[in-house]
């Protein structure tokens, strides 16, 4: 579900999705953040068809990176809150042509909050600030709220998540 003006995000430079699983608040929390190779697709990766892995270092100040063929790290975000299970935020510096930005001036925020439903979870996650990739910035917005971005990835959280 796309929502707007959550989390006090302005409408034209956000977009938020919400996804509810069958897990706990802290399973959720786990399976997002250090599951995440588990459920990213590699198709959505720099790495493509070579990708070898892809992570987030769970501490705040890690990093978001990706491993292609012959061991190449990518750092693509660094994680910017860790408050397990409720929070998780990281900058997004993924450009809006699809190749690293190591400027984290011009990186977008990723912010996923974990809320406990008894005993599931709902995940509401919040894309920011794509003006910050420049030109193109509101285009890759609209792609990542499309069917075919974070709804397409928060699909395969869920499918692991249960």
């Amino acid at each position: 579900m796309t929502r707007g003006n959550a989390m006090g995000d302005d409408l034209e430079d956000a977009t938020v999705h919400e996804v509810t699983v069958g897990v706990g608040q802290a399973m959720a929390f786990h399976l997002f953040s250090e599951g995440f190779g588990r459920w990213w697709p590699p198709e959505y990766s720099w790495g493509g068809d070579a990708l070898a892995g892809i992570g987030m270092e769970g501490r705040l100040g890690g990093a978001c990176f990706e491993i292609g063929p012959h061991g190449f790290r990518c750092d693509w975000g660094r994680v910017t809150q860790w408050q397990p299970p409720r929070l998780l935020g990281f900058t997004w510096q993924i450009g809006a042509d699809r190749t690293p930005q190591p400027d984290p001036l011009r990186a977008s925020h990723v912010a996923v909050a974990f809320v406990p439903e008894g005993a599931r979870t709902r995940l509401v996650l919040a894309h920011r600030g794509f003006r910050a990739h420049g030109e193109g910035g509101m285009a890759y917005r609209e792609e990542m709220a499309s069917p075919m971005g974070w709804p397409l990835l928060l699909s395969r959280y869920a499918a692991l998540a249960g």
